[in-house]
């Protein structure tokens, strides 16, 4: 985990997934740390594939419920043009912080779905969530792309 981390942390994202590949070929288990790492060098190379293949594994050694590891899967389907699927996951999850809806936002702002964005940012608000920097940067984004 440490290593795949510091590849992640440092540009190295092809890198850390094949690590993460080379983890679980010799049978170590992933825990919730790995997950999030792996999952956002997945985000980080737009690798829609093994994103997917990391949601399996997540939900298989059920850490899906977490709101850090659902967080990032929004995230990477997000960044990885795959709006439905975020969508779908962020409506699942049970628990949402600012960071879920800010991540839900930035998807549809990434991907060109500004009148959704801001949809989205006026029901975070209607469930009283108070959006942070990170929100506004997204919504700045939604409405340039939009």
């Amino acid at each position: 985990t440490a290593m795949i981390a510091a590849y992640a942390k440092h540009g190295h994202s092809n890198k850390a997934l094949q690590l993460f590949q080379m983890m679980e070929l010799e049978g170590v288990m992933p825990d919730r740390v790995t997950f999030l790492t792996v999952l956002e060098a997945c985000a980080c190379v737009a690798d829609l594939a093994e994103g997917r293949l990391v949601h399996v594994r997540v939900v298989e050694r059920g850490l899906d419920l977490d709101m850090s590891v659902g967080n990032a899967i929004v995230n990477m389907y997000g960044k990885c043009g795959s709006v439905e699927d975020a969508g779908r996951i962020f409506d699942t999850m049970r628990n949402r912080n600012v960071v879920s809806w800010t991540s839900m936002i930035s998807a549809y702002a990434q991907n060109g779905y500004g009148k959704e964005a801001l949809q989205l940012f006026e029901r975070m608000q209607s469930e009283n969530i108070m959006p942070d920097q990170i929100t506004f940067v997204s919504l700045l984004s939604a409405c340039s792309h939009a």
